[in-house]
């Protein structure tokens, strides 16, 4: 229903307007009327007031016949901007509901299962069972009309009682409620309703042997068309360990194609300690089984014992290569940079300030109602993320922070009269404190730029890295004004970082192959340690085929460097746009160059990051929590293939249906502990390490390093702050006390509702 305000003052005026929360663009012509009725939305152009919220408003404007009154004063823009938006929301819905058909038609349950039953359907409810049901021919159009109005009763009171019987084992056990939001449990609830009555669930013992089995074969199926792509293009082998709650270690091998990185195994290694010998025995094995032939490059952190398993694999696999991860690489850039002296003050003073507002309730509401329920913190994968989140939501919400800290009601609080109060909105009235975030920014960004290339899965990264690492180094420069005295120390951090690691011939190898960058400065092929790095490349690469190293570098190279044959065509001048596939621009253009089209198509489709494999440990502790810490290795391994892969697989399809998710934002506050409460950066749980600047020191009779004997024997995690009930969300609001009864591990299980 839709009110028009008359003249005579009908629709009593409300001293207070309110604007919508959300950044939906109706709250650009209209307001809430009412504090305590966000039904009514007035119009800004004829003061008409809807009812039915934002959504009926724009229809309003937009004058959307026999629905709702038109607008008479809205601007054509107005209509236009409120039209696109009612069509894009009338999209997505459409879309969600054909998916929600395509999965339960992806459901197959079979009529009959033996001798004396019925080969009929089950009767099902379905969405139009609401709407329609038999009705008897000889009833008047209004008996026609309530029978039709019960059935809509009825289905709905059908629905809301099966909800309570799912509502009642989510309670119970703990269920996050976000599993409910899967694929995976629609088309659970479609089988059992297309079964009917008398289902009976899987026993224990079915889910542990025979429907995991069958699931494990069904998940590799899916993976077949990797198989191909691998075949074809190459692929890297990863592998990272990890040490659950016993002191089980544990150590798992994932392996990266153009289509993506899936879990291949995971070995039990807590017997042994982590040596190069060791890690060289499994990534060996590995290759073996997935066909040395296919395996371009290893990719691991530069920890010693990785380190050491390379010379040991370039022995015996002289051909494969062995590279650094870029995203651990560019999180100890990062780490590096953040403890400059400059960088690190702003920092910490911004800690400051939403420690303070975090750890009280009034000051916590207020700050909410100022950003209109937008928090200033932003959890990322890594705590460098998180300082870079949420100084950038610092800088989104200045205006408004500032317009808080001197608003009356600010500042009677009691608790902003302390000294850490008056400190808090010193701080946020500071105009250099504001340059400081924006310096950080401008510094930060083109490394996080980084790493969404590097860790988001997006394409393949090693087409680009080194290239995008130039590029980065360049706007850092232009960030201090092209100041030497200034970027010295912060370049010097990227370089020392850089060397040895992503600076690699085959990275640079990579960068020369990729046109977008050598077609548009020539004069990269007349840098000398480009041609080293090409050389040392293609020598590792052709190994003892010195006939088409030869032939490569003599004669195919000057095509591609001279841009000659194909390679001169107009067509082949995509390489201009940024969006462009490298390796599909070889396979059209590189005809007339087979070894060196084999070779860069190869070399431009591998990845540059291990934080898949990494990654893998979130799968890893979900699984293999208190309560089911007994799991046999061998089945630990399956649920965490299942789980994993189905996981990749998910993703991959959200790419390719444009639904980009931020790849360094976290779905808990775990890495942001340190933006709730003072030394929470201590129970960050991704430590990175830099072996250049640690003790290099190895045990004289065995000759393994002393980090590698002190990670076994647990000494860090000795030495480390307990994780206990400190560790916050961001939706926890009892900060007040400083006293708090703290649980212990023991005593506490850590579940996210967004984990799953």
């Amino acid at each position: 229903m839709d009110v028009d305000s008359g003249a005579d003052g009908s629709v009593p005026e409300v001293p207070m307007v309110l604007i919508g929360n959300s950044s939906d663009v109706g709250w650009k012509y209209g307001k809430y009327c009412d504090p305590f009725n966000k039904s009514k939305v007035k119009c800004d152009f004829c003061g008409h007031i809807s009812t039915g919220g934002i959504y009926r408003f724009k229809k309003h404007i937009v004058g959307v016949e026999n629905v709702v009154s038109s607008c008479k004063k809205a601007t054509p823009e107005a209509k236009e901007a409120c039209k696109k938006a009612l069509e894009k929301v009338t999209a997505t819905k459409g879309i969600k509901r054909q998916h929600e058909q395509d999965l339960r038609d992806d459901v197959h349950i079979s009529s009959s299962v033996g001798e004396g039953v019925s080969n009929s359907e089950p009767n099902k409810v379905g969405p139009m069972d609401k709407f329609v049901r038999p009705i008897d021919g000889k009833s008047s159009k209004e008996e026609a009309l309530r029978q039709l109005s019960m059935n809509e009763a009825l289905f709905k009171e059908r629905v809301h009682q099966a909800s309570q019987y799912v509502a009642r084992w989510v309670y119970t056990h703990a269920i996050p409620f976000n599993a409910l939001d899967n694929d995976e449990f629609k088309q659970m609830c479609e089988a059992i309703g297309k079964f009917g009555p008398g289902y009976e669930p899987p026993s224990q013992f079915d889910l542990r042997e025979k429907l995991l089995t069958e699931e494990y074969a069904r998940t590799k199926s899916l993976l077949d068309d990797r198989e191909a792509q691998k075949n074809k293009l190459g692929c890297t082998i990863m592998t990272d360990a990890w040490t659950g709650m016993k002191r089980r270690s544990i150590m798992n091998v994932c392996m990266h194609c153009s289509g993506g990185t899936s879990f291949l195994k995971s070995k039990e290694t807590s017997d042994v300690s982590h040596t190069g010998e060791v890690i060289f025995e499994l990534v060996d094995k590995s290759i073996e089984e997935v066909g040395a032939e296919h395996v371009m490059q290893v990719c691991t952190d530069n920890a010693s014992n990785n380190m050491a398993a390379k010379k040991l694999l370039l022995v015996k696999r002289p051909k494969i290569f062995w590279t650094s991860c870029a995203t651990h690489t560019i999180n100890l850039m990062l780490q590096g940079i953040g403890n400059i002296k400059r960088f690190k003050s702003i920092v910490d003073q911004a800690q400051k300030v939403t420690i303070f507002i975090y750890a009280h309730h009034k000051t916590l509401a207020y700050m909410r109602k100022c950003t209109k329920r937008r928090d200033i913190i932003r959890p990322g994968v890594t705590r460098f993320a998180s300082n870079f989140l949420t100084l950038q939501s610092l800088a989104e919400k200045r205006d408004a922070l500032r317009g808080m800290v001197v608003d009356r009601a600010w500042e009677e609080m009691p608790i902003v009269k302390t000294k850490k109060g008056k400190d808090a909105t010193a701080t946020l009235m500071d105009v250099n404190f504001w340059k400081g975030v924006t310096l950080c920014l401008k510094v930060f960004e083109p490394l996080f730029c980084l790493l969404h290339l590097v860790d988001g899965d997006v394409k393949p990264s090693m087409a680009w890295l080194y290239g995008e690492m130039l590029k980065a180094k360049t706007k850092i420069k232009e960030a201090f004004g092209n100041n030497e005295k200034n970027y010295r120390e912060t370049i010097a951090i990227i370089d020392k970082k850089l060397k040895g690691r992503l600076d690699s011939p085959l990275h640079k190898t990579a960068y020369l192959l990729n046109p977008h960058y050598t077609y548009a400065n020539k004069e990269i092929f007349d840098d000398s340690s480009m041609t080293v790095a090409l050389m040392r490349c293609a020598e590792q690469y052709f190994g003892d085929d010195e006939i088409s190293l030869k032939k490569m570098i003599n004669e195919e190279w000057l095509l591609y460097e001279n841009m000659e044959g194909p390679f001169k065509k107009n067509l082949a001048s995509s390489w201009e746009r940024a969006d462009y596939n490298p390796v599909g621009w070889w396979k059209l253009y590189g005809t007339e160059v087979p070894l060196l089209q084999k070779m860069a198509m190869r070399i431009l489709s591998l990845t540059s990051s291990s934080s898949g494999c990494e990654r893998n440990w979130s799968v890893y502790e979900m699984i293999h929590t208190k309560r089911r810490n007994r799991l046999t290795i061998d089945r630990l391994n399956n649920m965490v293939y299942i789980q994993f892969n189905t996981r990749m697989l998910s993703k991959r399809q959200r790419l390719k249906d444009k639904k980009k998710a931020d790849s360094l934002l976290s779905n808990d506050a775990s890495e942001a502990q340190g933006w709730l409460f003072e030394g929470g950066d201590d129970h960050a749980l991704v430590v990175f390490r830099d072996d250049e600047d640690g003790d290099q020191g190895v045990h004289p009779a065995t000759g393994i390093p002393y980090d590698v004997i002190g990670e076994a024997l647990g000494a860090q995690e000795q030495l480390q702050v307990r994780r206990s009930a400190r560790v916050r969300d961001l939706e926890e609001e009892e900060f007040e006390s400083e006293e708090e009864d703290v649980l212990q591990d023991d005593d506490i299980e850590y579940e996210d509702d967004d984990e799953y």
